[in-house]
């Protein structure tokens, strides 16, 4: 078979690219995580009286966890598959690879499969968010400076 023939197979073969359609889910499911996310500190500062500085770490904690059990009831991972980046970039996405994780590695152990596999993947997380906000606040500080 020709080159060219086999590239215009190829090529009709493959998938058409739904950019938009991606983007429409991650923007949906990313604001529908953020608006329950919502629910839950309106529901901590109005029903149960608690301020705003003490509200947002209890729903912060809300959304993990539930994050963390939908994730361990294979839920979370079918959700991510439609949603995409809507379900990754909030905190919620941190919840998820953290109990996939523990969940892949229960079977070697409590300390050296779930607690090491956890703080592997946790680890790498919280040093990139140091470097990256040593390397930001530099930045601003540079500016700063200039301005």
């Amino acid at each position: 078979m020709e080159t060219s023939k086999y590239n215009q197979i190829a090529e009709s073969l493959k998938p058409k690219k739904t950019v938009l359609k991606h983007c429409i889910y991650a923007f949906v499911y990313g604001g529908a995580i953020g608006a329950i996310g919502q629910f839950f500190l309106e529901l901590y500062m109005n029903i149960f009286e608690i301020d705003q500085q003490e509200a947002t770490p209890m729903m912060i904690i809300t959304i993990v966890l539930i994050a963390a059990i939908l994730t361990g009831l294979g839920i979370y991972d079918r959700l991510g598959k439609k949603a995409g980046a809507g379900t990754f970039i909030p905190i919620t996405g941190f919840a998820n690879s953290m109990t996939s994780s523990a969940l892949e590695a229960k079977s070697e152990g409590l300390v050296t499969g779930i607690g090491a596999n956890m703080f592997k993947l946790g680890g790498t997380v919280i040093t990139f968010g140091i470097v990256a906000s040593f390397v930001l606040g530099g930045i601003r500080y540079v500016i700063s400076l200039i301005w």
